[in-house]
């Protein structure tokens, strides 16, 4: 009954958007519409799972809509977002949540700590409700396909929080690379400067609880264990339980452009090398620095592709022919094509063939491709247009790619698990590699009272 009145609320704003343009010859105060050209009946309610950190920027991004409901464990983090968003709805459980709301919301946006993701992400959908979650998808390859399987079966409207698949950046790459500009790419190099948290140590000493988080809401799915000030409310990414490490934060911003431009697929294997200087550490951390060799198979009549991924003090060799005033940015993508290389930094920001000669001929020879594909007006934008339009092609990171290049990510996190120097055979259709330990941490095990 929930998903059908749900539903049925989206269908109405779904057909005052459609039918608006019958209007379009009034100006919008006149018909009670704000400065975005939303009338109070074509806003949606949007509840927050998070609601300080990086939800403030969503939160945002979304405010003219109605900010209906705002969910943190951490009432001291979320304080800013509870006082300018006075009227909305306040909970630290987002479970209470769903269950008392569900009827009054449109969708709903996650930004918790990766391991609360799908559960909360899974929970919402089961309601028929949009879900905008922040990357990465999931903790978990298997909860990436089960989650993004779902969402493609019941036809949720959905977007993962790689903001950067929206950009210009992003489009221009796409563009540059598949017109033929560079020639056939067979390797890619991708690096960050993350982590910027500790990783490769142990777990910290208990602390007491704050009085002002639910910390059992925060674990969520996680095993039991004991508070510490060192992991929550910001240092989780680099312990196994919570996070994803330096891949889970940035390889969704950084990674998606070639596998995204270049159409990979799923990988054939994955290799890491990583070194730890405390071997105690391996059962709680990620390592600090690793490089991760990804292997592609040729696709039609693209060639195979080998992706690197570089990071903590590991960075990519300064490739042969950049300026020598050109640096490399903190984090981003070279593209070694056999007719020109580029570079791009994160996000998909500022792609650029090198060297600068060679851009240069470009733009002057009239060689540079024409826009050929659609711009975004936003990443969250595109969500909540899609949202209105009752449309699941929408929104560009819908779970139908986002779930995918996140397994492509939690693969490198799986070999990492296993040890330095891993090599993984991965077959993606039956979700298994060549190691056996590697299939234990495919699956998630979730702790009692919580699951999918």
């Amino acid at each position: 009954m929930t998903i059908r009145k749900n539903r049925s609320r989206r269908h109405i704003l779904a057909t005052s958007a459609a039918t608006a343009a019958t209007f379009n010859l009034f100006p919008a105060h006149v018909l009670g519409k704000d400065e975005n050209g939303l009338a109070p009946s074509d806003k949606l309610n949007i509840a927050f799972i998070g609601a300080g950190g990086k939800a403030r920027s969503s939160i945002g991004a979304c405010s003219h809509h109605n900010i209906y409901a705002l969910c943190d464990v951490d009432s001291v983090r979320a304080a800013g977002s509870f006082e300018k968003y006075s009227s909305a709805k306040r909970f630290d459980d987002w479970r209470v949540m769903l269950d008392k709301e569900a009827k009054n919301l449109d969708a709903v946006l996650i930004s918790t700590p990766d391991h609360s993701h799908a559960v909360a992400t899974m929970a919402a959908m089961q309601l028929g409700l949009p879900v905008y979650c922040e990357k990465p998808l999931t903790r978990t390859i298997s909860e990436a396909r089960i989650v993004a399987e779902y969402a493609r079966k019941n036809k949720i409207i959905t977007q993962m929080g790689n903001q950067g698949h929206a950009a210009e950046g992003a489009r221009l790459t796409n563009e540059w690379i598949q017109s033929g500009l560079l020639g056939e790419i067979r390797e890619v190099h991708c690096w960050t400067n993350r982590p910027i948290w500790p990783q490769g140590m142990v777990r910290p000493a208990a602390e007491p609880v704050p009085s002002t988080m639910n910390w059992d809401v925060w674990l969520g799915p996680a095993p039991q264990a004991t508070y510490s000030s060192k992991i929550a409310p910001f240092k989780w990414r680099g312990f196994w339980d919570y996070g994803a490490g330096a891949l889970g934060d940035m390889a969704a911003h950084i990674i998606d452009h070639p596998v995204w431009a270049l159409g990979l697929g799923a990988p054939l294997g994955v290799k890491i090398e990583f070194d730890r200087k405390n071997s105690a550490s391996a059962k709680d951390t990620f390592p600090v620095s690793t490089v991760v060799t990804y292997k592609f198979a040729a696709r039609g009549k693209q060639p195979p592709v080998t992706l690197k991924w570089f990071d903590g003090k590991n960075r990519p060799p300064r490739p042969e022919g950049l300026d020598e005033n050109r640096k490399m940015p903190t984090s981003g993508v070279i593209y070694f094509g056999s007719k020109r290389n580029m570079m791009h930094g994160s996000h998909g920001g500022a792609p650029r063939i090198f060297p600068e000669a060679e851009m240069k001929a470009v733009n002057e020879g009239g060689l540079r491709p024409p826009k050929t594909m659609p711009r975004s007006p936003g990443h969250h934008e595109e969500w909540l247009r899609a949202i209105k339009a009752n449309d699941v092609n929408g929104p560009k990171s819908n779970f139908d790619y986002a779930g995918p290049l996140t397994e492509i990510m939690l693969l490198g996190c799986v070999a990492a698990r296993v040890g330095p120097g891993t090599k993984l055979r991965w077959n993606s259709k039956y979700m298994k590699t060549d190691n056996a330990l590697a299939n234990r941490y495919i699956h998630h095990e979730y702790r009692k009272g919580w699951s999918l």
